[in-house]
This record gives C-alpha cells, structure tokens and sequence, in this order.
C-alpha cells in the first residue's frame, strides 16, 4: 500500500501527459490519414488529369507537324483529338478534377501570360487612328454576328463568342469573355475550333490573293491585321508580304488585343446590368452570380511588365519571351483539350451549323469593310 502511494504521489502527471501525447499523436496520424485519402481521391486523379490534357496537346503538336495540317494549328488539332476522344469513349470521370483544373485555372494562367504578348508602348505610339479602326472592327464583328443570328435563328451564346473572337483574337478573346457571359464549357470549345478552322481557311486565301490585288506590302499588312481572327492567322496572312508586311499586320493585330481589356470590362457592366434586371429571378441567380475576372487584372499588368520593365528597365535574357510564349501555348492548348472533352457532339451538332455560317457571312464582310478602311 506504502509504494503504490509512493508512486501515485511521485509521478502525479504522467498518466495524463501520456494521455496528451497520445491523444496529440492520434489527431495527426489522422490528419495525414485524410490527406492521403483526399489525395488517392482527388490528387491522383487531379495530376493524371492534368497530364491527360497535356498528353493530348502533344499529340495535337505532332498531328499539326503534318503537312496541311500545320496551317490548321496545334490548339485546333488538340481540340480536334479531344473532340474525337469525347464521342468515342466517353468523358474520362477518373480524371475530372484535373481536367477542370486545366480548363478553369491553366486557362486564367495562361491568359495572364498573353500580356506578354503586348507592347503597349507600340500600339500606343501609332496614335489614335489605329485603334480607333480596331474598335470599329470589335464592334461591327460582335453587333453584326448578333443581329445575324438573331436573322438565322441560331444558337445566340455560341455566336456571341463566335463574333467575340472574330473581332478580336480568337480564342484568347473567346477564353477570357466566356466566364463573363457565363458561356457553357462546351459552347467556348466549338467557338474556338471552329475560328481555328475558318480563320485557317482566310489566312491561305488572303495569301493566295495578294498577288492579284492592288495593294502594297505595308497596306495587305494591315488588312490581315485588321480583319483576320488570331494572331497566328495573322502572321501566315502577313508572311506573304515579307518582313513589312508581316510587321504592319502584327501591328494591327496588337490593338485588337490591346483592346480586349476595355471590352471585358463594357460585356462586364452589361452583364452587372442584366442581373440587376433580373434580381427578382428565382434563387438559381445567385449561384451564377457575376464575379470579377481578377486574371484580367494579371492580364493587363504583364502587358505593363512586358511593354516598359521588361527589357526597357531590367535585361532579360534572350529567348525569355519567346519560351514564356511557348509555355503560354502549351497551357492554353491543354485548357482547350479540357473544354474540348465537354463537347457532345450529338448535342451540338443542331446548333452549330447556323452560327457557323453567320461567322462566314461576317468574317467575308468584315474583309471587304477592312479593305475599304486602308484604301
């Protein structure tokens, strides 16, 4: 009886310090046992899913090494392969949280990148003229494309962002305004494959119509620049010109992109306004609340970085902008085949052939109003 006292008297605390420890030991060995839980249910899944869209971009850059093809594009043929994919074995539900992840948040990322590809202190010092012949140009694209599919009775939020991209920079544009119209992930994938297809089609056809037409180098130039879709199809156009024309027609298309800014921020205040109009709509509203696109933001501010820190203040080292330029095409090209695998074919197969042949109709008007601008 003397010793048991002894030793309850002389270590009053170990048994509840014991207890603490384990207790402590017990609550962390259970925190990492959610982590790996979470990560054999999502963090696989999420990094597979990443790669998988990756895996499929890569093949989208070997299929546009083939000749014809190249003129096509690697984020076109990527879509393309996704598209395929979609229809033939079905949306890959092991890989969906990377797969989103691509197309939601390598997407912002790499719109944050294009900045780079702006030289705001080039556009600028062409003066008011230039962009005020792009704004033209973003405008007649974007009310013609709506007052024609409202003609047609097509799909109104496909054309939307068919005439988005048409105005502006292609699939950027369409990447960076769909979240503000709220556009379906399948709907901003279709719009981009098919500028990608059409705008291709443009480009070899204005290169093959140079020699025929009375234009110099410097005004064909500026003709691809005003009106063709993206910034690749600009610099194929533009190409058959040689090195001024090539120069002019980059130009022109850099104050379409200059201009992409402004132009989220006028389809954000209209679209702040329909919701105030319709803030008596049922519940459903609110989970599509607007939210401001802060990668914009990010967007502008490395189009600032770029244009006057950036080499002007502090040296780089030659090839940095290109390999970010390289980068920012492999994750946009991944975010696509993310959108891509969205596509039902079946689904849309009834309302695409309409938009797609208002985006003609403007596309073709649009070359002749850009050709009356610079003669």
């Amino acid at each position: 009886m003397i010793v048991t006292r002894r030793k309850k008297n002389t270590y009053p605390h170990t048994k509840t310090s014991d207890i603490a420890h384990t207790e402590r030991n017990r609550r962390v060995f259970a925190g990492l046992d959610i982590i790996r839980k979470r990560w054999n249910q999502h963090g696989k899944s999420g990094l597979g899913g990443v790669l998988f869209t990756f895996a499929i971009a890569w093949l989208g850059y070997e299929l546009a090494r083939i000749p014809g093809l190249d003129r096509v594009g690697q984020m076109a043929c990527a879509i393309l392969l996704a598209v395929v994919y979609r229809q033939l074995f079905g949306y890959p539900e092991v890989l969906r949280s990377g797969i989103v992840f691509s197309s939601q948040r390598l997407l912002r990322i790499a719109i944050v990148l294009y900045g780079l590809k702006l030289n705001m202190g080039l556009v600028l010092s062409e003066g008011l003229g230039l962009l005020v012949k792009d704004a033209l140009v973003i405008a007649f694209a974007i009310i013609a494309t709506l007052g024609l599919a409202k003609w047609f009775k097509a799909d109104r939020n496909l054309s939307l962002l068919l005439g988005i991209g048409t105005g502006i920079c292609g699939a950027a544009a369409v990447a960076a305004l769909a979240p503000i119209v709220r556009a379906e992930e399948e709907d901003t994938a279709a719009a981009v494959g098919m500028i990608a297809l059409l705008g291709t089609v443009f480009s070899v056809g204005y290169a093959l119509l140079f020699p025929l037409l009375p234009l110099s180098s410097l005004q064909y130039g500026m003709w691809a620049g005003l009106s063709l879709h993206e910034v690749a199809h600009v610099a194929l156009a533009g190409a058959a010109a040689g090195t001024d024309g090539l120069a002019a027609a980059l130009l022109a298309k850099l104050g379409r992109v200059f201009l992409l800014l402004p132009v989220c921020l006028v389809f954000i205040v209209l679209m702040k306004k329909k919701d105030r109009k319709s803030a008596a709509a049922p519940s459903d509203h609110n989970r599509t609340a607007l939210a401001f696109p802060w990668f914009l933001v990010g967007f502008l501010l490395m189009s600032l970085l770029g244009s006057y820190v950036l080499g002007p203040v502090v040296p780089v080292p030659d090839g940095l902008f290109e390999g970010i330029g390289t980068l920012t095409t492999w994750m946009l090209t991944a975010a696509m085949v993310g959108l891509g695998l969205n596509v039902n074919l079946k689904d849309l197969r009834s309302r695409a052939l309409r938009p797609l042949l208002v985006m003609l109709i403007v596309s073709t008007l649009l070359s002749f109003l850009t050709l009356g601008m610079i003669l």
